[in-house]
C-alpha cells in the first residue's frame, strides 16, 4: 500500500479529495477541487505517534503536509472521518506498508504547539500565573495581524448579524449595543467589563451610552492598543483598559458587568468564584451579560486536553454548558432575565476572519510565521464548521443581583429597540 493511499483511508475515500506523497505515489480523484501532500516521512511520524487530528495538525503546522484549496470545504468534508473508523486489517496492512523506521521516527511537536510540562511548572489550572501564560500565547500573537484578521472593529468575539447583507464591522457594532441595551446602560453608569480584548466594549460604552467603563485584560499586548486606541478617540475621561487580572480588581459597585469571551478561560471549578466575584462588583439591581462559547449539552467532555484546539489554541480552555453555567449564577445569587443562543451568528463572523486571514496570507505569514498563520487557518476553519454543526455554541445570559426586597428594577418587558 502506497502512501497516498495509506492517507486516503485515513481521511476517508468519500471525501473526495486528491492526495500526492514524497514517494511518488497519488489517490483520490485526480480532478478534485483540494488536494493533500504528504511532503516527508515527518508528516508519517505525526500521524504514527498522534492519530487522527492531531498528527494532522501537526504534519500541517510543521509544513510537513500541504493542503491545496479551501480549508473549510476540507475539515467539512473530513468532519465525521477519523483513523477509529478504519478496520483493524487497514490499520494492520497500512502498519506493514509504511514499515518500522518511519513510526519509530520521533519529532518534535512544531513550536506553536503549547508544552503541557511548561503549564504544569506554572502551578494547577487556572492558577493566576497559568493563566496569564495560556492568555499570552494566544492573544500576544500580534496587534497587526489581529487587525488584518478581525478588521477595524478588533473585536475578536462572535458579532450578532442584524441580516445577512450585514458586514463584519455592521455586526460587530451591532453586538457591542445589544450587550448595552441588555444591561441597560445609560449615562453616568459604571461598567466593569472582564477579558475586554482590545477595549471594544469599554469604548462603545462611553461613545455611545456616556458609560464610564473600565476593561481589564491578562494581555499586555491587548492593553497597549486600547489605551492608544482610547486615547486617539478621546475618550479618556470615561473608558478606562487596564493590563490586570480580573481577580485584582479592587473597585465595586459597578451598575453592570459585561464578560464578552471570558468564561471559556475560567475553568469548571472556578466558576462559583468567578461568578460570586462578579455578583460582589455590582450594586443591587445591577446586570450582568455573560457572553461564552458553550457546549451544546452537559454530556460532553469540558475540555479534551490533547486536542489540537487546547494544544496550540485555547491551553487550559474550558467550555460547559449553557444550562450549567446559567445554574451557577442562579445559586450564586443572579436572577435570570434572558437567554439566547447566537450559533449560526458565530459561523457567519468566523467566515469573515477566515476571509481576512486568506487576504491577507502573505502579510500575515511574514509577520507570524507560517506555523501560527497555519494554526489559525486550520482552527477558525474547523470552528465555521463546529458551529454549523451544533458541536459548539455562543450562548449570551442575562442575569440580574436582586435588591434586600426582591426587586429587579427591569422593565416589564425589553424595550422596543432590545432586538
Amino acid at each position: 500500500m502506497k502512501l497516498a493511499e495509506i492517507f486516503e483511508k485515513v481521511i476517508g475515500p468519500q471525501a473526495d479529495i486528491r492526495f500526492a506523497a514524497y514517494d511518488g505515489s497519488k489517490a483520490g480523484p485526480p480532478n478534485a477541487d483540494i488536494s493533500i501532500e504528504v511532503k516527508s516521512p515527518a508528516a508519517v511520524a505525526y500521524l504514527a505517534q498522534a492519530p487522527g487530528e492531531l498528527g494532522l495538525a501537526r504534519a500541517y503546522v510543521s509544513g510537513h503536509l500541504d493542503v491545496q484549496g479551501d480549508m473549510y470545504n476540507l475539515l467539512s468534508r473530513m468532519w465525521s472521518l477519523t483513523i477509529n473508523d478504519i478496520p483493524t486489517s487497514e490499520k494492520l496492512a497500512a502498519v506493514r506498508a509504511l514499515g518500522i523506521k518511519p513510526l519509530l521516527m520521533r519529532v518534535p511537536p512544531p513550536p506553536q504547539e503549547v508544552r503541557r510540562s511548561m503549564l504544569a511548572k506554572m502551578g494547577s489550572r487556572h492558577a493566576k500565573q497559568r493563566d496569564a501564560e495560556a492568555i499570552h500565547h494566544h492573544y500576544d500573537v500580534s496587534n497587526r495581524f489581529y487587525e488584518w484578521v478581525l478588521g477595524p472593529s478588533m473585536a475578536y468575539t462572535c458579532a450578532v448579524f442584524p441580516s445577512e447583507e450585514s458586514t463584519l464591522e455592521e455586526a460587530q457594532h451591532a453586538k457591542f449595543d445589544l450587550v448595552a441595551k441588555k444591561l441597560g446602560l445609560k449615562p453616568g453608569m459604571r461598567l466593569l467589563d472582564v477579558g475586554c480584548g482590545w477595549g471594544g466594549m469599554v469604548m462603545h460604552a462611553a461613545r455611545e451610552y456616556g458609560v464610564k467603563g473600565l476593561g481589564v485584560t491578562l494581555s499586555r499586548q491587548q492593553a497597549e492598543w486600547a489605551q492608544k486606541a482610547i486615547a486617539e478617540e478621546g475618550l479618556g475621561d470615561l473608558a478606562e483598559v487596564r493590563h490586570m487580572d480580573y481577580r485584582d480588581v479592587k473597585e465595586s459597585g459597578f451598575d453592570a458587568v459585561s464578560s464578552i469571551g471570558l468564561t471559556e478561560h475560567i475553568g469548571k471549578e472556578q466558576l462559583p468564584f468567578y461568578f460570586r466575584f462578579l455578583y460582589d462588583k455590582l450594586k443591587p439591581g445591577g446586570r450582568i451579560l455573560n457572553h461564552c462559547i458553550t457546549r451544546p449539552t452537559g454530556t460532553e467532555k469540558t475540555i479534551n486536553a490533547g486536542g489540537f484546539i487546547n494544544r496550540y489554541v485555547f491551553p487550559d480552555g474550558e467550555l460547559e454548558s449553557v444550562g450549567y453555567l446559567a445554574r451557577q449564577m442562579e445559586d450564586l445569587g443572579f436572577e435570570i432575565r434572558h437567554e439566547e443562543n447566537l450559533r449560526e451568528h458565530y459561523a457567519q463572523t468566523l467566515r469573515y476572519w477566515c476571509a481576512n486571514l486568506d487576504e491577507h496570507w502573505d502579510e500575515a505569514v511574514e509577520e507570524v510565521g507560517q506555523g501560527t498563520a497555519r494554526v489559525w487557518r486550520l482552527y477558525m476553519a474547523g470552528c465555521v464548521v463546529g458551529f454549523e454543526r451544533n458541536k459548539i455554541q455562543l450562548h449570551q445570559i442575562l442575569g440580574v443581583k436582586l435588591d434586600a426586597q426582591g426587586a429587579a428594577h427591569m422593565p416589564l418587558r425589553p424595550s422596543v429597540d432590545w432586538p
